[in-house]
């Protein structure tokens, strides 16, 4: 974020929040929003869902505590578990994250085998076989903690999976939830490589404008529109097409027509 009279920039934040139904063979259509942020204060997402009732996945940033309790459940995500591992086997070929891997591994093979089926359906199939296995990390992991290093990566990791213990296994339950986050980590794609290419917004007005331009983007990505027809078209149509029925125009309403 550019800021002017300073001569230097500072950050700013997007913050994304995807619904994707497709995982549980849900007929919703897919959708992502982006908010922006001049910082990253937990007060934003605990703004950004002030009407909200369900379940959030997340990862674990601190921020987010304060939207779990009476209306928000958190489900935690097994990716950003996961990711900790991967980096200490990469560095330095661990066995013990080679293990850690391997587990989450089998967890993963489970959501392979049921994804796209009905929730009553997936619910089943978690608690009989990703129920014993998620059980059985866990307990690995209670075991391997006081045998590692307090300071290192590994027992970080370590506290890291055993300190959303119960966040991590409430998707055995509800057959709507997944895993891992990982549609809020692939809808932040476009912005990490956008940041490499146009480098900044010029206001916290731009960043806004940006936060909405990319939510248009990601829901047309999600729902497998054309990403060079749809802004031609839509542009070329937006002069004379009435305002009261804008909403034609909109990424799902587009896909329809």
């Amino acid at each position: 974020m550019l800021a002017p009279g300073a001569g230097r920039t500072r950050t700013g934040r997007l913050w994304v929040y995807v619904r994707d139904e497709r995982g549980h063979g849900g007929t919703a259509s897919p959708a992502a929003l982006f908010r922006y942020a001049p910082d990253r204060k937990g007060e934003r997402p605990v703004a950004h869902l002030s009407g909200f009732v369900g379940h959030v996945h997340a990862d674990g940033y601190a921020g987010f505590n304060k939207l779990y309790g009476n209306r928000i459940a958190e489900v935690a995500c097994m990716a950003h578990v996961r990711r900790k591992f991967f980096d200490i086997n990469a560095a330095n070929g661990s066995a013990v994250a080679r293990e850690a891997l391997d587990r989450v591994a089998a967890l993963y093979a489970v959501e392979d085998d049921i994804r796209g089926a009905p929730p009553e359906r997936r619910r089943s199939e978690r608690q009989a076989r990703a129920g014993p296995l998620l059980q059985a990390l866990r307990a690995w992991l209670e075991a391997t903690l006081p045998k590692l290093s307090r300071k290192s990566d590994l027992a970080i990791a370590v506290r890291y999976a055993l300190s959303r213990r119960h966040a991590l296994g409430r998707y055995l339950d509800d057959g709507r939830l997944e895993i891992d986050n990982n549609a809020a980590e692939r809808a932040l794609r476009g912005v990490a490589l956008g940041r490499k290419n146009w480098l900044f917004a010029g206001s916290d007005k731009g960043g806004e404008r940006a936060a909405a331009i990319y939510s248009l983007i990601e829901i047309a990505k999600l729902n497998g529109i054309d990403l060079e027809a749809w802004p031609r078209d839509t542009i070329n149509r937006m002069g004379d097409h009435p305002n009261h029925r804008i909403d034609e125009l909109l990424p799902r309403d587009y896909r329809a027509a």
